[in-house]
């Protein structure tokens, strides 16, 4: 008992010796970090763990970079859904872009200029982060949010793209958020024994389960970042439009997201996903190929291997994420309720074998009998190069402007829709036409990121294109003090917005020739 009060008393004496101290420290550290917490976000709690960014140059947005919102999907997580991040203690330094998913090593593919790839050589399979740009000065400030998909036919992109940077966008009040997604193989590879380990009895999804772990994660985190959580947009183009398009028809997306823009892509063609007994069948025969008798030799493969000879895959009709085939969804009313932006380029053309004119005009015949000649008036082929263009034409047409018409026809029972049309051709050699993706910059503003000799019409039309998606975001309603007006959607009459050298609203081009495919 004696010694015990002489403890205490030699430990109080010491604790008034450092007491003076001790004040002192706690003192500046409030004051440090309550000043901090009112001038800026530069350390964000995160549900898993404390991350820090960077200001930009004007110390007017700062960004937090490879922020992690799934476990790495190695090893035994390969092909399986994602899983909750390991927390971490300490802060966590997010101030560069992590790996890209696993895909061919990225290169310049005209009219896809570095501007629109990743970086080369830095690709993982431990991919799932996703990147952050806000201008808010504290939480809490309820700024609405965009969330970016990238396209790349679901086998390549990224969301460090340097187009795809989201600092002008914070810059005017949005909290921009781009993720990453597993792509090819890794991404959507079904197989009987990865849907017998699935606790839903399904495989092959893992891309979109993807998103919807990101969408999650800002669902929980964004409001430390300034973000409204209730008031998020999805955006994306090409692959990225048609992971927009799966969202909106998955019931496991409910309530994740509030609006949606979609840049040429969907899946309204008839059963355009493979079911997933179809799937898993697929799988197998490629198991095969590879040479492995199990997932477990599958996931000792190396992803070399697992590249080799990869295609293209779409989500899976799983019913569970899918219940059913994209256009069927929203022809029986279970797509989820959103308002929407939706177009197309007048350069989205994919076409793999061009024929000869000779060759067009039979394929006609042989397609449209006694209307072939009235076919032909729509798309002409008397020569080669007439044939060449009609060829095109007619996959634009019937792949992006008709079917994005079906899907803003059964949309509007949901939301409101507005429709564009972009036939901006970009200055400079050599020119590739308003092609497919070249309206991403303009709407994102970021022009400064693209080589090309950019003149007054397109700082305005990135401008006006820009503040339509911001007021798109903030209210559903892309309209806006000084912009020209964007007439709603609606089927009869159909008008569109022209995004080009002059913006005005105009009749749908291709709706006269959308007979040809009803």
């Amino acid at each position: 008992m004696k010694f015990g009060k002489k403890l205490i008393f030699k430990s109080n004496k010491r604790l008034w010796v450092l007491l003076p101290v001790v004040t002192m420290i706690f003192l500046l550290s409030a004051a440090f970090y309550s000043q901090r917490d009112s001038s800026s976000l530069e350390l964000v709690k995160t549900q898993y763990g404390i991350i820090s960014g960077q200001f930009n140059s004007s110390h007017n947005v700062y960004s937090f970079k490879g922020v992690p919102y799934a476990a790495p999907p190695v090893g035994k997580l390969r092909w399986r859904e994602p899983m909750a991040v390991k927390p971490w203690a300490g802060i966590l330094k997010c101030d560069h872009f992590r790996a890209s998913a696993i895909q061919a090593d990225p290169l310049p593919n005209p009219p896809w200029t570095e501007e629109f790839m990743p970086a080369p050589g830095q690709i993982s399979e431990d991919c799932l982060y996703l990147n952050v740009w806000t201008g808010a000065k504290k939480a809490g400030e309820k700024r609405p949010v965009i969330v970016w998909i990238h396209g790349g036919a679901f086998v390549a992109g990224s969301g460090s793209v340097p187009v795809y940077d989201g600092e002008e966008m914070a810059r005017k009040g949005v909290v921009f958020v781009t993720i990453n997604y597993r792509l090819g193989i890794l991404g959507f590879l079904a197989h009987p024994q990865l849907s017998a380990e699935s606790e839903h009895h399904v495989s092959g999804n893992y891309g979109i389960l993807d998103q919807i772990a990101a969408l999650k994660w800002v669902k929980k985190n964004i409001a430390a970042f300034g973000g409204d959580a209730d008031n998020v947009t999805i955006d994306g183009q090409s692959a990225g439009s048609c992971c927009v398009n799966t969202l909106i028809a998955s019931p496991l997306a409910k309530g994740l997201f509030k609006r949606g823009i979609a840049e040429s892509g969907q899946f309204f063609a008839a059963n355009q996903c493979l079911t997933l007994k179809e799937a898993e069948e697929e799988g197998k025969k490629l198991m095969e190929a590879k040479h492995a008798n199990s997932v477990t030799e599958m996931r000792k493969l190396s992803t070399d291997e697992l590249l080799k000879d990869d295609y293209m895959r779409l989500p899976v009709v799983d019913n569970y994420l899918l219940p059913d085939q994209i256009d069927r969804i929203f022809e029986k009313g279970q797509e989820l309720p959103a308002d929407l932006i939706i177009g197309y380029n007048e350069g989205d053309e994919f076409v793999d074998d061009i024929i000869s004119a000779k060759d067009y005009r039979a394929q006609i015949q042989k397609l449209y009998g006694d209307k072939a000649e009235s076919f032909l008036k729509d798309y002409p082929g008397s020569t080669d190069q007439e044939a060449a263009r009609s060829q095109k034409y007619l996959s634009r047409d019937k792949t992006f402007a008709w079917l994005n018409y079906k899907w803003a026809q059964l949309q509007i029972t949901k939301g409101r829709v507005w429709y564009y049309y972009f036939d901006r051709v970009p200055p400079g050699t050599p020119r590739f036409g308003a092609f497919h993706s070249a309206e991403v910059p303009y709407s994102l503003g970021t022009l400064s990121h693209w080589n090309r000799p950019f003149t007054a019409i397109d700082a305005k039309l990135s401008s006006i294109m820009n503040n339509y998606w911001i007021n798109f975001a903030k209210t559903g309603n892309p309209n806006g003090k000084a912009l020209p007006e964007w007439t709603l959607f609606s089927q009869s009459p159909t008008k569109v917005i022209q995004l080009g050298d002059t913006v005005k609203t105009i009749p749908l081009p291709a709706k006269p020739r959308f007979k040809w495919f009803e």
